[in-house]
């Protein structure tokens, strides 16, 4: 089975920062893409950012580019989320999810982690 885990969220003011981490673990064979996603109370879950594993392209939404960074450690097996200039409405939990099979969705999902930001 495979074990994907967040840490990094908490409580930040209007333009702070904040770095989310997430660590793949347990039997991987294969590792295309990771992934962001966000979910804030009563909406849909959103797409934030992504990036493959391989080549390291990097894919955001337009409400976080030039604010997020997503990155990439292939030896830990982990993928970083850098939040700057963190607005309110970026309050969410934020799931990371890996594409373990290159089929253009994410197999796995973490628990997710809670950021919340007060103006």
């Amino acid at each position: 089975q495979v074990q994907l885990v967040e840490s990094g969220g908490g409580l930040v003011q209007a333009g702070g920062s904040l770095r989310l981490s997430c660590a793949a673990s347990g039997r991987i064979f294969s590792m295309y893409a990771m992934g962001w996603l966000r979910q804030a109370p009563g909406k849909e879950r959103e797409f934030v950012a992504a990036i493959s594993w391989r080549r390291g392209d990097t894919y955001y939404a337009d409400s976080v580019k030039g604010r997020f960074t997503i990155s990439r450690d292939n030896a830990k097996n982990t993928v970083y989320l850098q939040m700057n200039s963190l607005k309110p409405e970026d309050t969410a939990v934020y799931y990371c999810a890996l594409d373990a099979r290159g089929q253009g969705r994410y197999d796995y999902w973490g628990q997710g982690t809670q950021v919340t930001v007060s103006s």
